[in-house]
């Protein structure tokens, strides 16, 4: 009796009754629904965006890559849990390949109407547009001085074997990839030049000698001509859309924990 009325018995069960009670109304999560990006896991998509280690992704392309990995192992632990990995011990990207099909296998997406696919075609006609062109002789990049000899020699036709052999024909190229490869100054002033004309340019690799060689204009695509494409398409996107927000249900039953 005088135990029964100690008052740290009293606190010690009334403490066991209301961890108790916690525990049944907000269990933890179990296990096989926790997903865990580490910080060792963020730093590899960070290393391996670029080999080179030129650039880091930005944060929304980080991001990206960590939904997706996060996309990934659900499947995988769906999959799993449904047993299509039995019998097969391909690695986790095999399982979750196994389950997007799965998923995708189980979506039907009905043809676009006529307003749908206008619109959608309206947003993405760039797709389908036929890019302005250009065809043009250039020498590899080297010094300003030695560009500019070489220039003297190509237009007094007294190249030497070795340069034209290294001399390379860029065929049909498209105008918008010019800046991106060349940079945009090499990019204007080409396009400024006359076809035939050999120029000494500057580009992001260094100077070269250039000639274009011909340029062609683009032509703007219409509905009527890229029909079947365009349908086709965008049954393929919206299929991809409706597997993901399938994807992001199932996720709902996952907790992710971000170390920081």
């Amino acid at each position: 009796m005088r135990v029964a009325r100690e008052p740290l018995l009293h606190f010690t069960l009334l403490g066991a009754m209301i961890f108790g009670a916690d525990a049944v109304l907000h269990p933890p999560a179990k296990e096989e629904k926790v997903i865990t990006v580490t910080k060792a896991m963020r730093q590899s998509f960070i290393d391996n965006f670029d080999e080179d280690k030129l650039r880091t992704p930005s944060d929304e392309q980080l991001s990206k890559m960590i939904e997706s990995w996060v996309a990934s192992e659900i499947l995988y632990r769906e999959g799993k849990s449904l047993g299509v990995d039995r019998g097969d011990e391909m690695i986790r990207d095999r399982v979750a390949f196994k389950m997007q099909l799965m998923i995708f296998d189980q979506i039907r997406v009905p043809q676009p109407t006529e307003e749908q696919l206008g619109q959608w075609f309206a947003e993405n006609h760039a797709r389908f547009d036929e890019p302005e062109r250009v065809s043009f002789y250039i020498t590899p990049p080297t010094d300003q001085a030695t560009a500019q000899r070489q220039f003297e020699d190509i237009v007094q036709e007294h190249e030497s074997e070795e340069l034209q052999q290294q001399t390379r024909a860029v065929l049909a190229r498209p105008v918008a990839s010019l800046a991106a490869s060349f940079g945009e100054d090499f990019r204007d002033t080409l396009l400024a030049m006359q076809q035939g004309q050999w120029k000494v340019l500057r580009s992001n690799d260094g100077w070269h000698v250039a000639r274009l060689d011909s340029r062609h204009q683009g032509k703007l695509a219409s509905l009527d001509q890229v029909r079947d494409e365009a349908a086709r398409i965008w049954h393929t996107e919206e299929t991809r859309k409706l597997a993901w927000e399938a994807v992001k249900r199932l996720k709902t039953s996952y907790q992710v924990r971000y170390e920081q």
